[in-house]
């Protein structure tokens, strides 16, 4: 320990749950100023979570009027964009010195500034962040995502389209007919990755109006490159604007969507969007965060 050349403080956090142990993990780095790109890439390999944010300290004029500087790494990549990194890195920030549980964070993510509100709900923190306008990309035939997928074409509702949308992060929304098709989904990515490197997204985002908890009125699942997500923030935004344009979901109504049930790490994300005339505005995800582990990284 003593010829370590660095020692990085670190929290995780459990996101989109006020559970410890449900919702997606997620760690922080709060002050990766110095690192270099390889070297965040290496911790986040290290971390072998979904994501690790990465927070750049600046000074405090130049963080009020742009946000605090965070860059977001998977295992294989940096992302523009991400949900749950966004909300948990917040709340991580929400709750240091100097912040006093203020009820706005800002984050400037690659895609650019994003915001985050905080209140109280349930006697916890709950934080809303505003994702940027949607963007509504190509309709895909049913035919065509149920071969890739592993689905018979009876599995997928033939009443909303499947469609592409994104906020930051591009998602096909593919809307299935029962619960019981979210449930037996095992899908494996490479067929899905050679459909999707064809098209305008990036992942596809599965969605049941059927749901296990009836309080819940939509329920997905996310399976990518690296296994399945137990809740993607960066798709709910976009199932938001697409439940609002299709009908599925009032617009300003705040709907609860449940992921992660399967992989036993029951996510709880609160979405929503408005109308104004054919255009969807103002998408909003919200959700809980946890803190389960503080320490230091030292390499």
């Amino acid at each position: 320990m003593s010829n370590s050349k660095r020692r990085l403080q670190l929290v995780q956090v459990d996101v989109f749950t006020s559970v410890a142990f449900e919702g997606n993990q997620l760690a922080v780095v709060t002050d990766a100023r110095g690192l270099s790109d390889g070297e965040m890439q290496s911790l986040a390999r290290e971390m072998n979570l979904s994501e690790t944010t990465f927070v750049f300290p600046r000074d405090e004029a130049t963080e009020r009027a742009r946000g605090v500087r965070v860059r977001i790494f998977t295992v294989n990549e940096e992302l523009p964009f991400a949900g749950h990194p966004t909300l948990g890195t917040a709340a991580v920030l929400r709750g240091m010195a100097g912040n006093g549980g203020s009820a706005d964070i800002a984050l400037d993510l690659n895609v650019g500034r994003i915001p985050v509100r905080f209140s109280t709900r349930d006697g916890l923190p709950f934080g809303v962040m505003t994702q940027r306008d949607p963007e509504f990309g190509r309709t895909h035939a049913r035919e065509d995502v149920a071969r890739a997928a592993g689905l018979a074409l009876a599995d997928l509702a033939d009443d909303l389209p499947i469609q592409t949308v994104s906020t930051g992060n591009a998602f096909a929304m593919v809307p299935v007919r029962s619960l019981s098709v979210l449930q037996k989904l095992a899908p494996t990515w490479a067929p899905m990755g050679e459909y999707l490197s064809k098209t305008d997204a990036k992942f596809f985002y599965f969605i049941s109006r059927e749901t296990v908890n009836p309080e819940a009125r939509l329920q997905a699942r996310m399976i990518f490159y690296n296994g399945e997500d137990p809740a993607t923030g960066s798709a709910a935004g976009p199932c938001a604007a697409w439940a609002v344009k299709c009908g599925a979901v009032a617009p300003e109504h705040e709907a609860l969507l449940e992921q992660g049930v399967e992989m036993k790490r029951r996510s709880r994300i609160f979405i929503s969007a408005s109308r104004t005339g054919d255009k969807v505005v103002n998408v909003r995800v919200g959700g809980h965060a946890v803190e389960v582990l503080r320490g230091e990284i030292f390499f």
